[in-house]
């Protein structure tokens, strides 16, 4: 009975530790502010399919043309478009940061005006999405959310 905590002791002792090992980049440090102006279509019937295109401008100049893909699944269906869509990222040392697969978890419910609203993340990286659009979607999903430069 006097080892019953002892593995308890060694997950705490083996976290103090790793709390002191530095970090490559607090996130004060990751401070430019970068926003994504997107268009998508999607449609799902238990999977969830959704393609679009943006752009993404950063405060220090810098702007990327990009193509946005999400595959999910769910218990989810209909067809819907979003249209000037904005997105705004959180922790974005450079415009290449917002770049990579996020994850997403949705809950909708539209018909005729659609919308979406979620928050996705990629590491340390978040981005806040936001907008409305037209057609018929119901359900919940999860999956993830690729940013990729367009070519």
């Amino acid at each position: 009975m006097k080892n019953r905590y002892l593995p308890m002791f060694g997950l705490v002792a083996a976290l103090a530790a790793g709390a002191m090992i530095p970090q490559r980049a607090s996130a004060a440090e990751a401070n430019l502010d970068c926003k994504l102006h997107f268009t998508t279509t999607s449609w799902s019937a238990i999977y969830k399919h959704v393609e679009g295109t943006g752009l993404v401008t950063c405060a220090n100049g810098t702007s990327m043309h990009v193509k946005i893909a999400a595959q999910g699944v769910g218990l989810t269906a209909g067809k819907s478009h979003i249209d000037n869509g904005v997105g705004t990222f959180t922790d974005v040392h450079t415009i290449d940061d917002v770049l990579g697969s996020y994850a997403q978890g949705e809950a909708n419910a539209g018909l005729v005006k659609s919308g979406t609203a979620q928050i996705l993340t990629k590491g340390t990286v978040s981005l806040a999405l936001a907008g409305a659009g037209q057609g018929v979607d119901l359900g919940i999903s999860i999956g993830k959310f690729t940013i990729s430069r367009a070519k």
